[in-house]
């Protein structure tokens, strides 16, 4: 466990500073536009995955999604420092563990639907306290491992529809368990982007997750000489603004998530992240005719509950998971 812990470890350096303001009302306001735009994103992968391979849906998540953020960190006046790192194999870490992410719960949209995949999703801030607790040493007491068992127990609630008919190996078991390994993949994204915030610019952190993550979703091109239904195809009109409308929602909802905790504390807009639930019922209903099973519903309201009671723990205990959050592409974006 300890050599695990040292591949986190870097040398202190003072942490680079934004323009940050005070205004709550403000950063919930993006926080919530960046709940929608991500859920547009979502129904439009969604989508796409009945025609297109999901290596090609990362791929164009991060490529088309890179022309937002760029404009963003060239409107902080950073474009010219946005590269500039000593931490470059840190960066390449935290996109091989983010793309992985992205593949595993783009996998779990395209197969389950869309209240389930992403009620699965919100187990990822609680696998987050086991990682900081495990890799960064961070001390965790009873109240919130007794918030993560709780909320665990939410999650398999989740699950049960999916893992309990015995047909370990159906569709929707599948797309439960890449749920979980995306929530799993995007916890230890986040351990990776709070080392980074500690010497990196959140623009910098941003720009070479956009690039490397580009260049990573490549290597899903030779999966289709083995899976051919995962081959990648030239897409026709539709699909083509299908890839280009998934990136550039991604993107955006980047920026909106951004911008948002410049204007507030994690504490304050973070439970917000739960309102993707109420768009994919929404998104669900209306163009997939989705409707969720009530032990869904349960298990999220255990989830969230948990969820909430972690941030405000943290915030209790002092903790400000602002610049990490702000820094960090949700597996799902």
């Amino acid at each position: 466990m300890a050599r695990l812990g040292a591949l986190f470890r870097y040398p202190p350096a003072p942490a680079p500073t934004g323009l940050v303001r005070n205004a709550p009302l403000i950063g919930i306001t993006f926080k919530l536009g960046s709940t929608l735009a991500f859920a547009f994103m979502v129904a439009a992968l969604k989508i796409a995955a009945e025609s297109l391979p999901v290596g090609q849906i990362v791929f164009a998540r991060n490529f088309f999604g890179m022309f937002p953020v760029l404009l963003m960190v060239a409107m902080r006046g950073e474009l010219h420092l946005a590269l500039q790192t000593p931490r470059p194999w840190g960066h390449v870490g935290r996109a091989v563990v983010g793309v992985t992410a992205m593949a595993f719960s783009f996998t779990a949209f395209a197969l389950l639907p869309l209240p389930d995949a992403t009620a699965i999703g919100f187990a990822a801030p609680l696998i987050v306290v086991v990682l900081a607790w495990a890799f960064l040493g961070e001390a965790v007491r009873i109240y919130r491992w007794s918030a993560v068992i709780i909320g665990f127990l939410g999650i398999l609630v989740i699950l049960s529809p999916h893992l309990g008919q015995g047909d370990v190996g159906g569709i929707e078991a599948i797309g439960a368990v890449c749920g979980f390994f995306g929530a799993a993949f995007a916890a230890l994204a986040m351990i990776f982007v709070r080392k980074l915030c500690e010497t990196e610019r959140t623009s910098t952190i941003v720009t070479w997750f956009s690039g490397a993550a580009t260049l990573l979703a490549l290597v899903t091109i030779p999966i289709g000489m083995v899976w051919p239904s995962q081959a990648w195809t030239v897409p026709n009109l539709t699909q083509a603004l299908l890839l280009v409308f998934v990136g550039l929602s991604g993107g955006i909802g980047q920026i909106l998530l951004t911008q948002g905790y410049r204007y507030a504390d994690a504490s304050t807009i973070a439970p917000f992240d739960y309102v993707n639930m109420i768009w994919a019922i929404l998104l669900g209903w209306f163009l997939f005719a989705e409707q969720p099973v009530w032990q869904v519903l349960a298990g999220s309201a255990i989830v969230v509950a948990s969820g909430i009671f972690v941030i405000y723990r943290e915030h209790r205990l002092g903790f400000d998971r602002t610049k990490d959050r702000r820094a960090y592409t949700p597996s799902k974006s």
